[in-house]
Order: C-alpha cells, then structure tokens, then sequence
C-alpha cells in the first residue's frame, strides 16, 4: 500500500514551531493518536497525533527542525484504509508563536501576543546539521533572551543544573569575561554565572575593560540579570525525594513568571450578594441535570464580567508593544482556569456576549473534560481578553491571581458564604462572594479598578442586570 505524508495540522496562526521530541523511528507501527513527534511553544507542548494506523517509512524532519502547519514530517504507510485528516494537536497550555529562528534580535514585535510568546533559535545557523542533534540545554525563557541579545546558545556554558544555561549565562556571554563577575557583584551570596569560553564574546558585546551599567544591549529583558537563589544540599539535613515537575507547570512557569516581572501587578477585593442569584442557578441547576449538565456559579460570572468590560473597555484591551497605545478589543472571549492533575490550563470560551447562561454551562462542562483528559487543541487556548479564575470549589477567602498578559486584568473568585449583612434596621442573612480583581496598573488605577469590581457585584447581585 502507497505511503501517505503525515504533516503538521491546524495550530492556529503559530510558525517556525521548534520539534523538541521524535516519538518514532523508521519502521515503527504507530495506532491512531499516538504522538509522533512534540513540539513546544513558549509555555505549551503539542503533540501532534497519528492520524491512522500504520507503519512509519520516513522521518522528513529531525530533532531541532522548525515547522508550521502543513509541512510533512514523516510518511506513513497505512496497514487499513485511507488516512483520515489529522486531528487538533494535543495542548497543555495556551501555545504562543515562538520566534523566527534567525539569531539576530527582530527589529519589533507585531503585536503583544507574539512577544509573549516569541522563541528564539535553539541553536545558530537553520537548524540544520549536526547542531540540532543536540540542543542547548535551555528553558523556553532563557531561549527568548538569548533570542533577543543575538546569542547562540550553542557557544554558550551553562552554569545551571546539569549544565543547564541560566539567563545570567546568557547575560554574562553578551557582556564578555571581563563583565559577567561585575554582574554578580552586588548580590556575593547569589551563585556567579561561569565565565564563557575565550572565543565566546559576540560583535555585540562591549569592550571587556568598560563593563558600565549602560555597557549591556539595552533590549534586554525585564527581569534578565535577577540572581538566581542560591542552591543548597537539603539532603544534608534529612530524608529527601526529587519530584519532576509536571510538563505543564514547567512550560507555565516561566509564563508566569514574566508576567509577574513585567506586569505591576494591583489587586482590588469587594464582595457581592449573590443571594437572589444563588436561587435562581440552583433553580436552573436542578432542571438542566435532567438534560445532562451543570449550571454553576461560573456561567454567570462571565456574564457579568463581559456586563462590566462593555462599561470599562479598558479592562478589555492590551498595551501597543511599544507601551504607548491601548489596543481595545471589540470581542469578548474569557478565559478560564481549568485545574487538572498536571496542573492549571487556561482554555478560553469565545463570544460570551452572544451566549447565554445554559449554553455557557454546557460548553463550560465539555471544555473541563477536554482539559482534564489532557485533549485541549491549541486553538481552545489563544484569544482570551479576560481571564476568570475560581476556587469556589475548594475554599479561601481571597487571593492574588496573576494577571495572564497581554491581557491586563483578571478576576479571581473564592468561595461564598451567609454572613450578616445590616439592612439599615436590623443584620439578615445574606450569601456573600468576595473577588479579587488583579490589574496592571500601568494601564488601569485603583478608581477605575473600584468601579469595575463594583459593576461587577452590582450585575451579579441582581441577575436582571444581565439582560440589560
């Protein structure tokens, strides 16, 4: 039977993807969905499924290579019938589009999606060669500096873990030998990163003899340079065990961390009455087990929330990249955090203005089974305006949520409670949600944070409000 070519589906508007695993060799039989190569984003990996049984004839690509939607990557002879379309990769967090793969730094980002996600080239030249048979040992993170300082990490030592390159690395081979001591200078207890080779120094760098505060490339990063937290030997003090972290938190981590570095963060608390609304959803709850779903508290906060960005735009918006224009958005697609046992993911539900309540709970119900069972497509994670995160379900009485840039504010919700609440004659029962709004203060202050959260409870304590 005639191989068929197996190539790259649907992965949004994502290019020069980086293939950071090949599950299959020539002559390997594979069954339908099993991986057959990874590939990784700036905060997600894909796996991109067989579409059909069979049995593999070809590898068209390599470790290392760089792909986008539509290119072979292998061929496969089918053992049954003729190969389906492929189906939606596999996601674990919402996958951003990583960069050209040229080592020199871009001349701008297009847009503020991109520079989230931006992936610099995991090794110099076009990838191809022996250099992508092994490549740097590097974070997505560390790999978008090096992206940005024009550095080939291939030339670089890492200092890290098991020789893992470190942001400092990277800094300290754009500054030279002479500069990447001074860097550590004002922190003697933070680990100093290790000097590269003599041939290491890049045209970019500075004469190793003026290593001044304005000596470095000045397009690096927030946060490139934070000394790193020394390491210790806990197993000198007890009993330990190393657990690896889960893919997700690993690929999210750096996400996050970002984020809290670039954005100044700011968090608003108010509480609602939700009592009349809780009546309402356990009314509508009880009719809709009937039909096979769940009506939760959820459905409505997105309600509300959209009720309140169509009153304050700017909650609704992302910064230009050059941080002097807001970019407000005409469409409402609200992102939610799904926790799963490998961690949280945030699938994004569009158009919530023209849905209502029960179709809401529906597709809230589908896209937490599809996050929980680890089959999110890349798409069910890219476009998000605003962002929801709820532990209604487990507890507390406020928190911190991390603003999901570019995105510049997000909604957190605890659990409610019956609290007495004065009427202006006497204190009475009411069902009370508290929220926490984190905000990025460079684009929101606290008045107008105060007035969104207050629309917010204002819509949620009377669900006509809703309709208006």
């Amino acid at each position: 039977m005639a191989a068929t070519e197996v190539k790259v589906p649907d992965i949004g508007d994502f290019k020069n993807v980086p293939i950071i695993e090949i599950h299959v060799k020539v002559g390997d039989p594979v069954n339908a969905e099993d991986p057959l190569i990874t590939l990784e984003s700036d905060k997600a990996t894909m796996d991109v499924p067989a579409p059909s049984q069979g049995t593999v004839e070809a590898l068209l690509v390599k470790l290392g290579d760089r792909v986008s939607e539509g290119m072979p990557i292998l061929r496969l002879r089918a053992d049954e019938g003729a190969m389906t379309q492929p189906p939606s990769l596999l996601a674990q967090q919402d996958p951003t589009p990583p960069a050209r793969p040229a080592p020199a730094p871009p001349a701008g980002t297009a847009a503020p999606a991109a520079s989230v996600g931006a992936h610099p080239a995991a090794t110099a030249g076009a990838g191809q060669g022996s250099a992508t048979e092994s490549m740097p040992h590097a974070s997505p993170a560390v790999r978008r500096v090096a992206r940005e300082l024009g550095v080939d990490l291939g030339k670089v030592r890492g200092s890290g873990e098991k020789g893992r390159i470190t942001k400092e690395d990277v800094v300290g081979f754009v500054r030279g030998p002479a500069a990447a001591p001074a860097a550590a200078a004002p922190t003697p207890s933070a680990p100093t990163p290790s000097a590269p080779t003599p041939s290491a120094p890049t045209p970019s760098a500075p004469t190793p003899s003026a290593p001044t505060p304005s000596a470095p490339v000045p397009a690096a990063p927030a946060g490139a340079g934070i000394p790193e937290i020394p390491a210790q030997d806990f197993g000198k003090f007890g009993p330990v065990e190393v657990r690896p972290l889960s893919r997700i938190k690993r690929l999210s981590g750096p996400h996050l961390h970002r984020a809290w570095l670039n954005v100044p963060h700011v968090t608003q608390n108010d509480e609602a009455d939700i009592t009349d609304l809780e009546k309402y959803r356990k009314e509508l709850d009880t009719a809709a087990k009937d039909a096979g779903y769940r009506v939760t508290l959820l459905a409505f906060l997105m309600k509300a929330s959209v009720s309140a960005l169509k009153q304050f735009p700017e909650f609704n918006s992302s910064l230009s990249p050059e941080k002097d224009a807001l970019i407000l958005k005409s469409y409402y697609n609200i992102g939610v955090a799904v926790d799963t046992p490998d961690g949280l993911v945030v699938p994004v539900v569009r158009d919530v203005d023209r849905r209502g309540i029960g179709e809401l709970s529906r597709e809230l119900g589908a896209i937490s089974k599809r996050a929980r069972d680890g089959k999110l497509s890349a798409t069910d994670m890219q476009g998000g305006t605003f962002t929801i995160s709820s532990l209604g379900g487990i507890g507390g009485t406020g928190f911190t949520p991390i603003v999901n840039a570019p995105e510049v504010a997000i909604l957190g919700v605890v659990r409610s409670k019956m609290a007495p609440v004065w009427n202006g004659e006497s204190f009475v029962p009411r069902m009370m949600l508290p929220i926490s709004l984190s905000y990025d203060h460079r684009v929101i202050d606290g008045a107008l944070a105060a007035r969104f959260a207050r629309q917010l409870c204002h819509v949620l304590e009377d669900v006509r409000r809703l309709i208006l």
